[in-house]
């Protein structure tokens, strides 16, 4: 017997040698991906996964029945989340502060055009049209150069940092390029288009990194048992706390946006190079406070070729009739396989949030209506002093005031009702909001042409003209400020939709590729601004009516098409958050204790 217990122990060495301390030391796991408990901050330290065995105090785990009973709530969020919150904030703002006046810059000329509105390349609206939209597809397509590069190569920090010095440049070549004698000299248009694909670069780095970047700073992955002062006893469950971590990170993108306040107002009383001038500052401060926040972050390290074995894994689950468990080692016999059944699992979850987003570029040709027609029908109306672009900030102010609203109030209300208002429920609210939004911009666009001087041709009639010399024209006479339901239906439809994206492209996306399924998600928005670009020849009078009431028709009936297709997915919610924890099953009527953090 001794000579037996001997051996085994024996065994037990050799196993640890030969394959647990490897593994510790290359943070690899099983598939040859990078150990979920075992992170990196950017300084090279390794940081033990909270929740995980690394920790010592016991959590007390809650029993299934607890979990489908007892109310959900969010934990604590970590300090370093605040501060990547602080640097989207930032880039943000010069985001929208130098797209915002973008439309006039581009529509309307340098000296004259419609009364009250500033102007710079006079290239009228279905360029201006044309070129946001180009703008914002290229800013959306980039986010995948910038997951792969992350994802493999740099990680989040380091992507994140270099794309900051190409955002800089291009902020910079379009404040140059926007100065009086630049415009004078017919230098603009060529440094607009330069600044608009070195920005977008930038950007895209920055988009596909800083989303997941900030979620990844809460690192509870198991629900826990938690008594309130009030006796209560409910589940901290990190899957509402991530729904918040995006709630709070989508609030500091439209304080951020606000930028776009400024910006218009000095575009009006200053001029454009006032107005591209503020956003460079501003993104400077963000990019300070990168660098000064570097050893605070808890960051996940590259883990090289994952996407070739993802697709790899796809490739025969497709030769096998699309059955993606014919991948699994233990399915398939292959023992060559360099991944196990668990990255197949996850690898499946994944597909599920990509065939979810197959639906969004039809919500984003609306959101881009804001960007870009929005505007150009401001123009069309009554301004009195207020310049045509600001009204877009209606959008971030009500999205501002209602997230507090929806994340404080009204989704805990829900869930103490016992209400489960769950992300494919969300998201088909976010559809619907959406064409609401383009019902009542066909409204408003129907009382313009309705009115006049000009009636179906705003600002392009004799009876408008009010000097020949400068080409002004009077506004038809109706007041801009009836268009702000449409902003704000837009707005509410983003706190459904594209924050529920974030918070699904994040939660459904193994550890090892975070980055590239959300540039998957934000590559839904690059598509969405291709289909406007389609749609830019029907942006002029008298046939932007019939445009609104077509988004409105085509936004509705993608919400009913994905809620029939996709509300299965609400049921399998939990199960799918639930993959990241440990996988152990638990025991049936007990709760069992485990190692991890504490209650916060």
């Amino acid at each position: 017997m001794r000579a037996l217990i001997m051996e085994r122990e024996a065994n037990l060495a050799e196993l640890h040698a030969t394959a647990v301390a490897p593994r510790r030391e290359s943070k690899l796991d099983m598939a040859g991906g990078t150990n979920p408990n075992q992170l990196e901050k950017p300084d090279g330290a390794i940081y033990i996964q909270e929740g995980s065995t690394a920790s010592s105090a016991d959590v007390d785990v809650p029993t299934e029945e607890e979990i489908a009973t007892l109310r959900k709530v969010a934990d604590k969020l970590p300090r370093s989340a605040f501060l990547v919150a602080v640097i989207e904030l930032c880039e943000r703002f010069a985001f929208y502060g130098l797209s915002g006046p973008f439309q006039n810059y581009i529509s309307e000329p340098y000296n004259g055009g419609t009364a009250g509105v500033s102007g710079g390349l006079g290239m009228g609206n279905q360029a201006g049209v044309g070129l946001t939209n180009f703008f914002q597809f290229w800013c959306y397509v980039t986010p995948v150069i910038g997951g792969i590069i992350s994802d493999q190569y740099l990680g989040k920090f380091w992507t994140i940092f270099y794309s900051s010095l190409v955002y800089i440049a291009g902020l910079l070549i379009l404040w140059l390029t926007a100065l009086p004698v630049s415009l004078e000299n017919g230098s603009a248009l060529g440094g607009l288009v330069t600044a608009m694909i070195v920005i977008g670069c930038g950007a895209g780095g920055i988009k596909a990194n800083v989303s997941p970047l900030i979620a990844e700073q809460y690192r509870e992955t198991k629900p826990r048992i938690k008594t309130l002062k009030s006796g209560e006893r409910v589940v901290v469950d990190p899957a509402v706390t991530i729904q918040r971590i995006y709630m709070i990170f989508y609030l500091c993108i439209n304080i951020g946006a606000l930028g776009a306040i400024a910006t218009t107002e000095l575009e009006k009383h200053v001029g454009f190079w006032a107005a591209y001038l503020l956003p460079f500052c501003v993104f400077l401060v963000g990019f300070v406070t990168i660098i000064l926040g570097k050893n605070h972050y808890v960051t996940q390290p590259p883990t090289g070729s994952i996407l070739p074995k993802a697709f790899k894994a796809i490739g025969i689950g497709m030769k096998n009739g699309f059955k993606m468990d014919a991948a699994k080692p233990s399915v398939s016999g292959n023992s060559s396989a360099n991944w196990d059944d668990t990255f197949v699992e996850e690898l499946k979850r994944a597909l599920i949030a990509c065939r979810v987003f197959v639906f969004y570029p039809v919500y984003w040709v609306v959101y881009t209506q804001m960007l870009n027609n929005f505007i150009s029908q401001a123009a069309q109306m009554e301004l009195q002093g207020i310049p045509n672009d600001l009204m877009q900030n209606i959008d971030p102010i009500t999205i501002i005031v209602f997230i507090p609203i929806m994340d404080r109030i009204v989704y805990p209300g829900l869930r103490k009702l016992g209400v489960k208002f769950k992300p494919i429920t969300r998201i088909t609210f976010g559809f619907i909001t959406g064409a609401l939004a383009m019902a009542y911009a066909a409204i408003v666009q129907k009382l313009i042409y309705n009115s006049g001087p000009c009636y179906e041709a705003p600002g392009a009639c004799a009876a408008g003209l009010i000097s020949a010399a400068d080409e002004e024209y009077a506004p038809n006479s109706i007041h801009v400020a009836i268009q702000t339901p449409a902003y704000a239906f837009i707005g509410l439809s983003e706190i459904f939709a594209s924050i529920t994206g974030l918070e699904y492209a994040y939660t459904k996306s193994p550890v090892t590729m975070k980055s590239f399924v959300m540039s998957m998600f934000l590559l839904t928005n690059a598509f969405g601004s291709a289909q406007a670009i389609a749609l830019s020849p029907t942006a002029v009078d008298p046939k932007l009516l019939w445009m609104y009431t077509g988004l409105a028709c085509a936004c509705l009936t993608a919400g009913g098409i994905f809620w029939t297709l996709y509300s299965k997915y609400n049921i399998t919610e939990e199960k799918m958050n639930y993959m990241d924890a440990d996988r152990e099953k638990l025991p049936a009527g007990g709760r069992r204790k485990e190692e991890g953090k504490g209650d916060a």
